[in-house]
């Protein structure tokens, strides 16, 4: 079934982006990528003056490719086989800073180049975007059912928004609002320094910084960060493990295998691991929050928000959330959602690439 994104009728989402171009054709052909260190979604959409219609679409294990021109030439010929257009223009969301049209992907080791994609894949025009900017974008193309709310906070009161993703890293963005328009843009948030609080909280620091040294808030609430905080309790505040726990922790992904435990209740210091790790989330939203002054407001999105929803909806989050120096007034106004659909960042590829 093809996904059609009307671009003009936004009342279920309070967004709009102002167009910074027009298209030169009726319609035209975007191949959108949402690039990241664990998977790669590609996706060919037609594009015209009101609808963006997604009519092909792929998923890409990263890891198994040397570079990601190789995964678009791979798209470009089944998508071909399969009868689809050749794209006008190619724009990918990328997991890293973007720079003169050249990243590097933090936690893959892949650098692109906007010139050199454009030069392999034949396609005359190529954009890169941080993936937190791609979601940003991809946000006008939602409806209701694609989010979960935490807090209805106050909708009256309109302003800024802010979006936080853990995932394979851990992504920040912002949306400014000039009062007609919002303006999506990317941080590198995720790599500021880890506050510890708590007397657990430092001891945690210490942990992790023999670790890796530098202790950025990526190193606690991106998905590794999860595995990290059960070894910390088992190694340093000796928890239980239990073996057959252990066993899976070895057979398969060590945080995916802690979360799904915590939520099933089956071993206490997984659901340990899970409450500092939804306590430490609580935190860092509310710093981007305050430093965004988000009163329109937060989105979780990322791999694991829309995994973990039915802890997230308990008070663990939002009395942390709202656990701040003098600013609790001014976070109960903001309301926050989870972003359910995965293919967010690769919707607001497609948007960039159309009209960006």
């Amino acid at each position: 079934m093809e996904t059609k994104i009307n671009m003009n009728e936004l009342s279920k989402i309070p967004l709009l982006f102002a167009r910074k171009s027009q298209l030169r054709e009726k319609t035209i052909t975007v191949l959108a990528g949402d690039v990241g260190g664990t998977k790669t979604n590609l996706g060919l959409y037609h594009a015209d003056e009101e609808v963006v219609t997604l009519a092909f679409e792929k998923t890409y294990h990263s890891a198994a490719y040397s570079s990601c021109i190789d995964i678009v030439k791979d798209f470009l010929s089944e998508s071909t086989n399969a009868g689809k257009s050749i794209p006008n223009r190619i724009c990918l969301g990328v997991a890293g800073p973007v720079v003169h049209g050249k990243v590097e992907i933090t936690n893959l080791s892949w650098e692109l180049n906007a010139e050199e994609i454009r030069i392999a894949s034949g396609v005359s025009e190529v954009f890169l975007l941080n993936d937190l900017e791609a979601t940003a974008y991809g946000l006008a193309g939602l409806c209701d059912d694609d989010f979960l709310t935490i807090c209805e906070g106050n909708r009256d009161v309109k302003g800024n928004i802010a979006i936080i993703a853990p995932g394979t890293g851990l992504g920040e963005a912002g949306l400014i609002s000039d009062g007609a328009f919002y303006h999506p843009f990317s941080t590198e948030g995720g790599h500021t320094d880890f506050a510890p609080r708590t007397v657990i909280d430092i001891k945690l620091f210490q942990y992790l910084q023999n670790k890796y040294g530098i202790v950025s808030w990526e190193r606690v609430i991106a998905g590794p960060g999860i595995h990290d905080i059960y070894e910390f309790l088992v190694n340093v505040i000796q928890r239980v493990q239990p073996e057959w726990l252990k066993e899976a922790i070895q057979k398969d992904d060590p945080s995916a295998v802690i979360s799904q435990t915590a939520l099933d209740e089956k071993d206490a210091a997984c659901v340990e691991t899970l409450q500092l790790y939804i306590r430490y989330l609580a935190r860092e939203s509310s710093n981007l929050a305050l430093k965004m002054k988000a009163t329109g407001g937060l989105f979780l999105g990322g791999g694991i928000p829309p995994k973990i929803t039915s802890l997230l909806q308990y008070n663990i989050f939002y009395d942390n959330f709202l656990d701040c120096d003098r600013m609790q007034h001014l976070l109960k106004n903001i309301p926050i959602r989870i972003i359910l659909n995965s293919n967010t960042a690769l919707i607001g590829a497609a948007y960039f690439g159309a009209y960006g």
